[in-house]
């Protein structure tokens, strides 16, 4: 077919679900993915021993109604999250056993924990609270839509997080606290405190907040199977291998080049671009880019991320009375989950290297990051750890067609400075991906949220609102 009525560039969440939409509303697609798979950041697979794992994003929330929605479409099995039992965290090489708190913010807490839980001297433990609470309180003042109109955001953009930490008088603690939130503690995350501003951390907060229990459930068979699903039901309408390289509009129509050196095209009257920003740049727009929208996506780069998963025989430390859950303020790990099955074979952690840390793990050679990403996982949860039957290193950084995990974040000044182009479409050329929404960015919720609103966007362009 080399004429449809929306081309859709990407097949990860966001773009699968904008072709599924469009589709309801009675357009014909063609999805071009650059990949030879589908599902982007949405990618499971087997391990060797049997283990189920999701190398991207794998969690859902109490409140991400449409992925637990298009679960139940799709007839997939949901499962809670373990979190039955004690966690750990280590702080300066002193273990806590202590209570988590599932949903982070209802009591006062350090990451997951309980704070009063936490052998960690009390004034310490205030003071990282006071501090934390401080950026909650700014949080709420700022529109999801606009950022930069919240009171007092030119200052707040200009203010990477490392400095007003340093303004604030924080503590170890605290920096440690807000170090985590940067590099993972939400869907904006994958960043360190020097690399963003107060604002664009205070938005992450308030649009995908680390109280709103974001990571509540699994899908037993792995996330990955929802993009899999969805490639299947519309595998007609989906070109593999098929990187973009330019659209060129002319009046009402526009022409999509692709395949880089198979001298395809596709002509179509919309496009829904569903990529990470950063990814856009590799694209030649026809007429250019509005200069403000492109300074804008070339302060946008994606999170330095790693997912670590280990599977083991059995979720050991379940028997022992944990629920896998641990942080603090080791070498490399910031934190693991318990990401197994419901029944206790196998056993997985998930965990994840972030920020600078993952960029200088890179250099090692495999077995030394092996050595290393051990010894951390035994810290947590003993001898036991440092033996997985698998051990599965996703580095997000490598990958050619993601470049980052777990999303792409704002550099300094990016809101105030070029913000206001943020979600403006590009003539027929609309935005997807889950940095586009303004409800769970960098989450599964994010994504479908994206792409339900692109095509709401360019069917009111084309037709007023569907196809009749």
């Amino acid at each position: 077919m080399d004429q449809v009525d929306i081309t859709i560039v990407g097949a990860g969440l966001s773009g699968l679900i904008a072709a599924r939409e469009a589709k309801k509303k009675g357009y014909s697609v063609k999805v071009l993915e650059a990949r030879s798979r589908v599902g982007g950041r949405m990618f499971n697979q087997i391990t060797p021993s049997g283990g189920i794992i999701d190398l991207g994003g794998q969690w859902g929330g109490h409140t991400h109604h449409r992925l637990e929605q298009l679960t139940d479409e799709l007839g997939l099995q949901r499962h809670p999250s373990f979190y039955d039992g004690k966690g750990v965290f280590i702080w300066d090489g002193e273990k806590s056993i202590a209570d988590i708190s599932i949903m982070p913010g209802e009591v006062e807490s350090i990451g997951f924990f309980i704070a009063r839980g936490l052998n960690i001297n009390l004034e310490e433990k205030t003071s990282a609270i006071n501090l934390w609470n401080k950026l909650l309180a700014i949080s709420k003042t700022i529109n999801p839509s606009q950022p930069w109109l919240a009171a007092d955001a030119e200052i707040l953009d200009k203010t990477t997080v490392s400095h007003w930490l340093e303004q604030n008088n924080a503590s170890r603690l605290a920096q440690w606290l807000f170090a985590y939130n940067c590099t993972g503690g939400t869907g904006t995350g994958g960043y360190e405190p020097c690399e963003s501003s107060v604002l664009h951390l205070a938005l992450g907060q308030n649009v995908a907040p680390q109280s709103g229990g974001g990571e509540e459930w699994l899908i037993t068979k792995g996330a990955g199977e929802v993009a899999k699903l969805l490639g299947e039901e519309m595998r007609e309408d989906i070109e593999l291998s098929a990187p973009v390289q330019e659209i060129t509009q002319t009046g009402d129509g526009l022409e999509v080049f692709y395949g880089y050196g198979a001298n395809k095209s596709i002509s179509s009257n919309a496009t829904i671009v569903a990529i990470p920003p950063v990814l856009r740049q590799k694209i030649t727009f026809n007429p250019g880019l509005e200069s403000e929208y492109r300074q804008f996506i070339q302060r946008s780069p994606m999170g330095t991320k790693f997912k670590v998963l280990a599977v083991y025989k059995d979720a050991f430390w379940r028997e022992q009375g944990f629920c896998g859950a641990g942080q603090g303020n080791l070498k490399l790990l910031e934190q693991t989950a318990d990401s197994g099955p419901p029944e206790t074979s196998p056993g997985i952690l998930a965990s994840f290297v972030s920020g600078h840390r993952a960029s200088l793990l890179n250099r090692l050679p495999d077995l030394e990051q092996r050595r290393l990403i051990l010894e951390d996982l035994a810290q947590y949860w003993g001898p036991k750890a440092a033996e997985p039957l698998d051990l599965v290193v996703q580095r997000w950084i490598d990958e050619q067609w993601t470049t980052g995990g777990y999303t792409a974040f704002r550099t300094p000044g990016a809101w105030t400075g070029f913000g206001t182009t943020w979600q403006q479409p590009h003539g027929r050329i609309f935005w997807a991906g889950t940095e586009e929404s303004t409800r769970w960015p960098g989450y599964f919720e994010g994504a479908i949220e994206a792409g339900i609103q692109a095509v709401d966007r360019a069917a009111a362009a084309l037709d007023g609102g569907g196809k009749s």
